[in-house]
């Protein structure tokens, strides 16, 4: 079973008021970089095989605090990066929210797509897909880290709970968070959600269903074993 932790990146000066997007030289803050640090403590016990990242500088620069120390190489896939808001990027998020589209991406996101810029649902397409082709890549045993944007991880984790794109804006994804998904042969498990503890991952279970291992937080009844 693959595991994957998805990583928002740490605090930027237009993270909350502004909305970024793909805006070039949008580096950590000083509060960003210390959460970047505190990422890298949180999951040190956690063995990686890899670690990748969306290719915009506020993503790799948490990517690379968790890198060193460990002697990896950041790995760039641009199917990780932001969403593309065209025309919306670098505008304040109080004046988008007097926009009609507004409240299409809000309670209608599958219908949204933005002026000059990218539908969110081919920005869960692709990003789906690059997980999937991860998971294939490092096998049943890997375990890596992604560094994305807050939307995209939304769409990563709608996709593995079976939730219509519709709903995504009911999960959250707070800079510096860490979530957790394990994709077994059935079904992904999603573990951790918008955490900020440490990390220590659950063992395999020899547990089957119906012919497959699952993860050693699932049980077919009774809520499952848990970690302990």
């Amino acid at each position: 079973m693959t595991t994957l932790l998805l990583a928002r990146h740490g605090l930027t000066a237009l993270t909350g008021p502004v909305l970024a997007g793909r805006t070039p030289g949008v580096h950590l803050s000083e509060a960003g970089r210390a959460q970047a640090a505190a990422l890298a403590g949180r999951i040190a016990g956690v063995r990686l095989d890899a670690i990748v990242s969306s290719p915009l500088e506020r993503c790799q620069e948490t990517a690379q605090a968790v890198a060193e120390g460990r002697g990896m190489t950041v790995q760039t896939d641009d199917r990780f990066v932001e969403c593309g808001y065209g025309a919306w990027t670098g505008r304040p998020l109080k004046e988008l929210a007097k926009e009609p589209l507004w409240q299409v991406v809000q309670a209608h996101p599958s219908a949204a797509t933005f002026p000059e810029g990218e539908a969110l649902t081919e920005m869960q397409h692709r990003a789906v897909a690059a997980v999937r082709e991860w998971n294939q890549l490092l096998g049943e045993k890997g375990v890596y880290l992604a560094c994305s944007h807050g939307d995209v991880i939304k769409a990563i984790v709608a996709d593995a709970l079976g939730l219509h794109l519709d709903h995504f804006q009911r999960i959250t994804a707070d800079p510096g968070a860490l979530t957790v998904i394990r994709y077994a042969p059935l079904r992904p498990f999603v573990l951790r959600l918008n955490d900020m503890g440490e990390l220590q991952l659950p063992e395999d279970s020899e547990e089957k269903d119906g012919g497959e291992k699952l993860s050693g937080s699932d049980a077919a009844v009774g809520g499952g074993p848990g970690t302990t």
